[in-house]
C-alpha cells in the first residue's frame, strides 16, 4: 500500500476561517493516524484574489495549531514546486497531452459568444452549459486560428451518455449522470490552469492518496475522475466533509462577519482548544469524551465517523471547551492571554505587577477566553457600582444593614491589609452580627462588588483595596 499522503491546499487570500481550518485538521489527522505525510500546497491560480503575506499567515496559523507540515513552500520535498503559479509549464504539458489523446480540445469561443449562450440559458430558465461548439474543429482549422493569434482555452471532453459512479468515505456511493458534466476549461487563455485541473495534476504528481474537501465538490468529482482515467492514473480516496454554518444557518464567511482563526486567537482563545473544538464539529469519537490533545486525536481519528450533516459553529460550546484549557494554564500563559486586554481597557499605571497577577489568577476559573477578563473585572476600575434588581431585592432582606455596619467597623480596624486579616474580619462579623452562610457573604459581596457571584470574597476585597471598600460600604 502507498504511504498515506494528504494535502492542505488553501488559496492565499489573507485569513483562514474556521471551516477551512477544520478541513486542514482533518487532513492532518488522516495522515498522522496512518504514519503518513501532510503537505501544504498553495493554490494561487486565481491571481486576482491573492493577498500579500498570506502564505506566511497560513504557515503561522498551522504552526500555532501544532499542525506540522512535512512538505511545502518553506520546507521543500522532492515533489515541488509547492506553489501552483510556479508550476505553469507542467499544467500546459498535461493539457496538451489530453488534446493529443482526444480527451480535450482547443476552444476559441469569444467572451461575447459565451455571454450570448448564458443569456439564452437564462431566458430558457436552464443552467448554462457550454455547447461544445469547438469540439469538432479540424486540425487545419485549429492551426490556422492559432497562427492568427486567436485566444483559446483547452476544454475537457466529457462523455454525454451514461452514469459516473465513485465511492466516498463519508457519503458512500455517489452517482452522477454524465450529461450534467460540462466540458470544463482546463487551461485558461492566460496559461493558468483552472482550480479543478491543477488539483488533479498536482495531487497525482505529489502522490496524494486521500483528498479531503468540502462536500460542494461531490457532484464535480466525476470530472476529476475522468482526468485520472484519461491518464491511466490511480484515483485517490475521497472524503467529502459537510460545511460549517454560522448560528444564522448561513455558510461561515468573513463577509458575514464570522470569526476567522486569527480573530479568535486575538480574543484570547487557545489554539489547542480551537483545534479540539473544530474536530468535534462534524466528527465524533467512539466514546462520549470531548476533550482531546492533538496526540490523542491522532491516535483515535477515524474519518468514517465524520458526519454527513452540516455543523453549526456554536460560540458557547467553544467557550466551554476553551474554559477547560484555561483552567489548566500556568500563570505566565494566563497573563499572556489576559493582560494585553486589561491594558487596552483600563489604566493599570497605579497597579503593581503582583496586584495584576493576583487579579488574573483569582479569575482563572471564571473566564472562558482571554478578553473576557475585561468585563468580569470592571468592578475594580470604577468608583461607583450599579446594583441590578436581583441584588437590590436581596439587599432589602432583614438584617443585611446590620451585617454591613458590623463588617464596616471590622474593616476599619484592620491595620495590615492582607487576605488573612480580611478573612478574620468576615469571621468576626459572623460572630458579632449572628449571621452565617448566604446571609453573611451575600450582603458583603453585593455591597463591595455589585455582584452576587465571583471569586473568593477575601481575595476580591483585598484587590479592591481598603479605601475603595470603605467608600462602597459607606
Amino acid at each position: 500500500m502507498n504511504k498515506v499522503r494528504t494535502r492542505y491546499a488553501p488559496s492565499p487570500t489573507g485569513f483562514m476561517h474556521v471551516g477551512n481550518l477544520r478541513t486542514a485538521i482533518f487532513e492532518y489527522l488522516v495522515a498522522k493516524h496512518n504514519n503518513g505525510e501532510f503537505i501544504l500546497r498553495i493554490e494561487d491560480t486565481d491571481q486576482t484574489r491573492k493577498v500579500e503575506g498570506a502564505v506566511d499567515f497560513i504557515y503561522n496559523t498551522l504552526k500555532l495549531c501544532n499542525i506540522n507540515i512535512d512538505e511545502g513552500p518553506n520546507n521543500k520535498g522532492k515533489y515541488g514546486p509547492y506553489i501552483q503559479s510556479e508550476r505553469l509549464p507542467i499544467y500546459k504539458e498535461y493539457a496538451e497531452k489530453l488534446v493529443q489523446m482526444g480527451k480535450a480540445y482547443y476552444c476559441f469561443c469569444t467572451e461575447e459568444r459565451l455571454e450570448e449562450l448564458r443569456k439564452e440559458a437564462e431566458k430558457n430558465k436552464v443552467a448554462f452549459m457550454y455547447d461544445g461548439h469547438c469540439k469538432n474543429l479540424s486540425k487545419d482549422e485549429i492551426e490556422e486560428k492559432i497562427k492568427n493569434g486567436e485566444k483559446y482555452v483547452i476544454r475537457q471532453k466529457m462523455p454525454k451518455e451514461g452514469i459516473s459512479v465513485y465511492n466516498d468515505l463519508v457519503y458512500g456511493e455517489i452517482k452522477v449522470e454524465n450529461k450534467l458534466l460540462e466540458d470544463q476549461i482546463l487551461l485558461k487563455s492566460d496559461g493558468y490552469p483552472t482550480y479543478n485541473f491543477a488539483n488533479v495534476i498536482d495531487d497525482h504528481l505529489m502522490g496524494i492518496t486521500h483528498v479531503i474537501r468540502g462536500n460542494e465538490y461531490i457532484m464535480a468529482t466525476p470530472k476529476y475522475n475522468l482526468l485520472y482515467e484519461a491518464f491511466g492514473w490511480e484515483k485517490p480516496t475521497y472524503i467529502h466533509v459537510s460545511m460549517v454554518l454560522g448560528e444564522d444557518g448561513q455558510k461561515l464567511s468573513k463577509r458575514n462577519g464570522d470569526a476567522s482563526f486569527m480573530d479568535l486567537y486575538n480574543e484570547g482563545y487557545l489554539p489547542e482548544a480551537i483545534v479540539n473544538y473544530l474536530v468535534m464539529l462534524g466528527w465524533s469519537p467512539e466514546t462520549n469524551d470531548e476533550i482531546f490533545s492533538m496526540d490523542e486525536l491522532i491516535k483515535i481519528f477515524d474519518p468514517s465517523r465524520i458526519s454527513k450533516s452540516p455543523s453549526v459553529f456554536d460560540i458557547k460550546k467553544l467557550n466551554w471547551v476553551n474554559a477547560h484549557y484555561i483552567k489548566k494554564l500556568d500563570i505566565e500563559s494566563l497573563l499572556n492571554i489576559t493582560v494585553p486586554h486589561l491594558k487596552e481597557a483600563y489604566d493599570l499605571s497605579d497597579k503593581t505587577e503582583e496586584w495584576i497577577k493576583k487579579l488574573v489568577s483569582i479569575y482563572q476559573d471564571h473566564i472562558s477566553y482571554g478578553k473576557e477578563i475585561v468585563e468580569v473585572t470592571d468592578l475594580f476600575f470604577k468608583e461607583k457600582i450599579e446594583l441590578n434588581d436581583e441584588c437590590k431585592e436581596f439587599m432589602s432582606a432583614e438584617g443585611t444593614n446590620n451585617t454591613l455596619k458590623v463588617f464596616e467597623k471590622e474593616i476599619e480596624n484592620i491595620k495590615e491589609w492582607t487576605v488573612e486579616n480580611i478573612n478574620d474580619a468576615i469571621m468576626l462579623t459572623k460572630e458579632k452580627a449572628s449571621v452565617k452562610g448566604k446571609m453573611l457573604y451575600m450582603p458583603i459581596r453585593i455591597k463591595t462588588t455589585g455582584q452576587m457571584h465571583g471569586p473568593e470574597l477575601p481575595d476580591t476585597i483585598f484587590l479592591l483595596g481598603k479605601e475603595l471598600v470603605l467608600n462602597r460600604l459607606k
